[in-house]
């Protein structure tokens, strides 16, 4: 094969490739949304609106088709609007745009809360967005979207307060969502103990890439779940430390890719549901609700 040979067919390959790779994310970023049926309806009509001016030989029809590109971009953009307007919000959040000290100050906020809520015993329960987008616990969910402030997270959870129940999700430093309906658990070896919030927590540990951390209000204890793991019992310090190493330290790993990864699932770790720490094994735990 002569070099310009190769020349001819590299430059037909790259196209395909980015028109495979464009289509395959734009169809991923739009399935499941609202505006999935438009698209499916859109699709069958333009291609039998393109087959019947084939047929027919209807040129007029056939030179509209074609000149209709500008009209369904405008139409996309219409019609996706709050994905795309979500999709450049998340692209901001990056690890890539987002530095170390703003991602510390994140998780001081996080540990404040807690701190503070298990002095009082009220139960908590915040799940922290990483890469996969957490659609399924949102739905059910309140939109909230203001700044995460210790205050402000307290009294979402304050008891008898409309939103207390369910979780809260995180973005950045943007409480997202309230009153969010995590999935629960399906595991079997679990201590019949481990109340409803535990539950899940593990369970969107088992579908996401998002810590989720637990405070108990029966015994004001800290938990945090993650990728498949419940550990129970930590300090202030080794939840910390755990955040740091997850959000801090993993991010400078993470980038654009995990971002058009979002909505792939993480495969849970291997080992025990769930690690008990500062507490004996041989006594109930609380803090289930």
């Amino acid at each position: 094969m002569t070099w310009q040979n190769f020349h001819d067919i590299w430059r037909p390959a790259l196209e395909i490739f980015i028109l495979a790779v464009g289509i395959y994310f734009a169809t991923r970023f739009v399935r499941g949304t609202r505006g999935w049926p438009v698209v499916i309806g859109f699709t069958i009509l333009l291609l039998a609106l393109t087959l019947t001016a084939a047929l027919l030989k209807l040129e007029v029809l056939r030179w509209l088709l074609g000149n209709a590109s500008l009209v369904i971009v405008l139409g996309a953009v219409i019609i996706f609007q709050p994905e795309i307007r979500r999709m450049l919000g998340e692209l901001g959040n990056l690890p890539l745009f987002a530095t170390a000290r703003e991602q510390r100050e994140n998780i001081e906020v996080v540990i404040g809360t807690c701190e503070r809520l298990a002095d009082v015993k009220i139960g908590a329960l915040i799940a922290i967005e990483q890469s996969i987008q957490l659609y399924e616990a949102v739905e059910s969910g309140i939109v909230v979207d203001c700044e995460a402030t210790p205050e402000m997270l307290e009294t979402i959870f304050f008891p008898n307060n409309a939103i207390h129940d369910g979780g809260v999700i995180l973005k950045g430093d943007r409480i997202a969502y309230a009153a969010c309906i995590f999935p629960l658990t399906q595991r079997s070896d679990l201590n019949k103990s481990l109340g409803t919030r535990h539950r899940a927590a593990l369970g969107l540990s088992e579908e996401t890439d998002a810590p989720i951390v637990i405070v108990s209000e029966e015994s004001g204890t800290i938990s945090y779940a993650y990728k498949g793991q419940l550990v129970r019992g930590v300090t202030v310090e080794e939840l910390r430390s755990f955040l740091t190493s997850v959000i801090v330290h993993a991010a400078r790993n993470r980038g654009i890719g995990d971002w058009l990864r979002s909505l792939q699932s993480n495969t849970p770790k291997s080992g025990p549901a769930v690690i008990n720490r500062n507490e004996p094994r041989s006594t109930p735990h609380g803090g289930g609700k």
